[in-house]
């Protein structure tokens, strides 16, 4: 993410007409379509979705963060990851999660293109302590973990998943595994950080959610660099026949153990990462199991952290047009605006 200091700047709107009750504002080369009630501050990242802006809600004189995500239906991929995400955040209501406090209401229910999503305003992100040059110790590790892992366990009454092209061979049953998928992203980084800063590990994992079809490719050749190589029923989840084929090819590999790489680890935390990395879903340690484990164990308290009683149904047919993904996500921003029911 990239940190920015311009200021936010008051601008015409593109096309001349200002619609009753919106404002435009310039940052970081970026039009921002905001709420009259919505002054912002100045932008504070940008990224491939696009930019995320301070600002304060005048109507509470709240401080909030609005995230811009252009062009939301140029790629189906992004526009049903925004709707998983404003699914997702629907339901969430936890301490770990940054909350959604509102999505702005588009001026065009058929034709609009972006999507802004206000969050509550936090001073840092787990990510940017991980990658920090704050020392990491055995106890942030394992509460990391565990908040992450408590968290799954509330949402998903399902198997601790992992699949490393998952950008590239996403399907409706994978997209349930959004929040597991990146609860083992952060227990790997923050082992990884925690016992060398950055490990041949953490680094295998760096960039999951790439879309570029050759590094999906190149990372399931460093996956099976370390998990070995896999026997055809070990491959049967996949559902893609191109990927498989390619697995297949790849030169014979007995793996590399998780002690060669992390030499200095409490084995604990090994014997549970080697539970989280295997390659067959349905043969991987689950949440609850996990939460259960010795490693965290002493943390977990199934009276606070109960299981969720509704698991969150993120099954979404692939195979949507555009048009009703985004009927899909007028009808989730709905939700921020009952008066408009």
């Amino acid at each position: 993410m990239t940190i920015c200091r311009e200021m936010a700047t008051l601008v015409e709107p593109p096309n001349g007409t200002r619609p009753t009750g919106k404002q435009y504002y310039s940052m970081w080369h970026t039009v921002f379509e905001l709420d009259s009630k919505y002054v912002p501050i100045k932008p504070v990242g940008k990224g491939a979705y696009g930019v995320v802006c301070s600002s304060i809600n005048r109507e509470t004189n709240e401080k909030v963060a609005i995230k811009k995500i252009n062009n939301v239906f140029e790629n189906k991929i992004d526009a049903l990851r925004t709707l998983r995400e404003l699914k997702l955040l629907r339901h969430i209501r936890h301490d770990n999660v940054i909350a959604l406090k509102d999505v702005l209401m588009p001026v065009h229910r058929t034709n609009f293109k972006d999507v802004y999503l206000v969050y509550e305003l936090m001073d840092t992100d787990l990510h940017q302590i991980i990658k920090s040059s704050q020392p990491l110790f055995n106890d942030h590790c394992k509460y990391f973990i565990f908040q992450y892992g408590a968290l799954s366990d509330q949402l998903f009454k399902v198997s601790s998943k992992f699949i490393g092209f998952v950008r590239c061979q996403i399907s409706a049953e994978n997209a349930r595994l959004y929040i597991n998928y990146y609860h083992l992203f952060i227990l790997v980084n923050t082992m990884g950080h925690y016992h060398s800063r950055l490990s041949k590990v953490s680094t295998l994992f760096m960039d999951f959610d790439s879309p570029c079809r050759w590094e999906c490719l190149n990372q399931l050749k460093l996956i099976i660099s370390v998990l070995g190589s896999q026997n055809d029923t070990d491959l049967e989840f996949i559902d893609s026949p191109r990927a498989r084929r390619y697995i297949k090819t790849l030169p014979y590999t007995r793996g590399t153990h998780l002690s060669h790489l992390y030499p200095h680890a409490d084995p604990l935390a090994l014997d549970l990462l080697q539970r989280m990395l295997v390659f067959d879903p349905s043969k991987r340690i689950t949440v609850t199991e996990a939460l259960l484990h010795p490693y965290i164990s002493g943390l977990y308290d199934p009276i606070r952290d109960p299981l969720a009683q509704v698991p969150i149904n993120l099954d979404i047919d692939e195979n949507l047009g555009g048009h009703i993904i985004r009927e899909m996500i007028w009808d989730e921003i709905l939700h921020y605006h009952p008066e408009a029911v």
